[in-house]
């Protein structure tokens, strides 16, 4: 494959969440550049990025290897989802654009359409663009990108099973919305935090080598596009 050289850092860590290179193994400079179709350059640099993200561990003797966080480690990143979630939400009521309301809208509105029909891997597609959008819409690059690398660690370490009622789940992301639209940044803390402890709840530890391929999340480097949506 062939990308530009400014996405390799976005392919090799969305090919690591995935689960194509398994945790514990050698990230090769020059099998990287040939697999990509660039130089090596940017391979280095995007392996740098991605060590200080925390999916890279460059050791002795064996250079750039995929991380293989422990069980405290990939607790701890849940934790700190629902910490930063509710925070995202409470500065997204005061900082969201309209922009970010249409998508918003058209997301609840599509996603309580599915849910209607039953669990499906469109809804867990659906969720990840809400929760990146909401993450985007709280007006700070800094907190954005935060939570954006822990929903990536999240969707590595972690199996989801289905909601036990995927309508509720989406009733939910609705009154976080209205809460948001409102200007009601309590409300819309107080709701995300309740939706994101009843989400945490169906995460289950993957083992060490267990593919995930199924679970690949939009990259928050990706803007969102709201030109489909309509009120």
């Amino acid at each position: 494959m062939r990308i530009p050289a400014h996405s390799v850092c976005t392919a090799i860590r969305d090919d690591i969440v995935a689960g194509l290179y398994e945790r514990g193994s050698r990230l090769t400079e020059e099998l990287l550049a040939r697999r990509y179709g660039v130089s090596r350059v940017p391979v280095r640099e995007a392996l740098r990025t991605l060590e200080a993200e925390g999916f890279v561990v460059t050791r002795r003797h064996a250079g750039a290897c995929v991380a293989e966080p422990t069980e405290q480690e990939a607790a701890d990143l849940l934790e700190m989802r629902m910490l930063l979630e509710p925070l995202g939400a409470a500065r997204a009521a005061q900082r969201r654009t309209e922009a970010h309301l249409k998508v918003l809208r058209g997301l609840v509105r599509l996603g309580q359409e599915r849910a209607r029909r039953g669990p499906s891997e469109d809804l867990r597609s659906l969720d990840g663009w809400f929760h990146e959008t909401l993450a985007q819409a709280c007006g700070s690059p800094a907190l954005t990108s935060t939570l954006g690398q822990l929903r990536h660690k999240i969707v590595w370490m972690y199996a989801v099973e289905a909601p036990v009622s995927p309508v509720e789940s989406w009733a939910e992301h609705g009154a976080i919305v209205d809460a948001v639209a409102r200007g009601d940044s309590e409300r819309a803390r107080a709701i995300t935090a309740l939706h994101t402890e009843r989400a945490t709840a169906a995460h289950r530890l993957r083992p060490p080598g267990a593919g995930n391929r199924a679970d690949r999340v939009r990259t928050s480097q990706h803007a969102v596009n709201v030109s489909g949506f309509r009120h």
